[in-house]
């Protein structure tokens, strides 16, 4: 049984409470892609799932609660880290899953809804940094077998390679609406690797400055 205390998500229920939590977490991530965080109501995505809403506070307490749990959802459900063989293609395989993730019709305005209570919640804050630090460790073995098969320098940060795969193509979703693309993704992908193959993510290592002559 969950603890009242339990951070919500952070018990995984099983039978029926499964049922409960797959039908909440289903009608929270629709309403969220439909109006946004500000006008996720706990009373109403209850009703939606047909589950009742003392049930709901007590397990999810507040809408918050209900986003924190969506994430961990969200994680679990999303697809292990790529093997196929180099580095380049095991960071475009996670290229094209964010690219696909961000351009899904729900999944990328949920991505939205919940980034943009971030900013304002830390709690939401806390749920999406959870997300990204899970996500961050299942793709963390693709770097250390590259640096294995001698790709890329000992002490490359895996999430640093990790980020750089994935933040041009969040760019695009919040900030320039530029397309996330085949083409996007792979840049994404060849550029982290080329800048970790030069040690850009190993020990405060710096690119080389040029200078052209006037």
């Amino acid at each position: 049984m969950q603890s009242d205390n339990a951070t919500p998500g952070s018990v995984r229920p099983g039978g029926r409470t499964a049922r409960v939590r797959e039908a909440v977490l289903q009608a929270a991530g629709d309403l969220l892609a439909e109006r946004g965080f500000a006008h996720l109501d706990l009373i109403e995505v209850a009703a939606r799932a047909e589950v009742g809403k003392t049930t709901a506070y007590r397990r999810w307490r507040n809408s918050t609660g209900l986003v924190a749990d969506l994430l961990v959802d969200m994680a679990e459900q999303s697809l292990p880290h790529a093997d196929t063989g180099s580095l380049l293609g095991d960071l475009t395989a996670n290229a094209q899953l964010v690219a696909k993730t961000l351009t899904d019709p729900r999944q990328g305005k949920l991505f939205q809804a919940v980034i943009a209570a971030a900013t304002c919640d830390e709690a939401a804050a806390a749920a999406l940094r959870r997300f990204y630090d899970m996500r961050l460790t299942e793709w963390s073995p693709c770097i250390d077998a590259a640096i294995a098969r001698g790709e890329i320098p000992a002490g490359t940060d895996a999430r640093a390679v990790l980020t750089a795969v994935s933040a041009p193509l969040y760019y695009r979703l919040l900030a320039s609406g530029d397309p996330i693309d085949d083409e996007a993704a792979s840049t994404a992908a060849a550029a982290a690797a080329q800048a970790a193959a030069a040690g850009i993510f190993a020990g405060g290592a710096k690119m080389p400055i040029t200078h052209k002559d006037s």
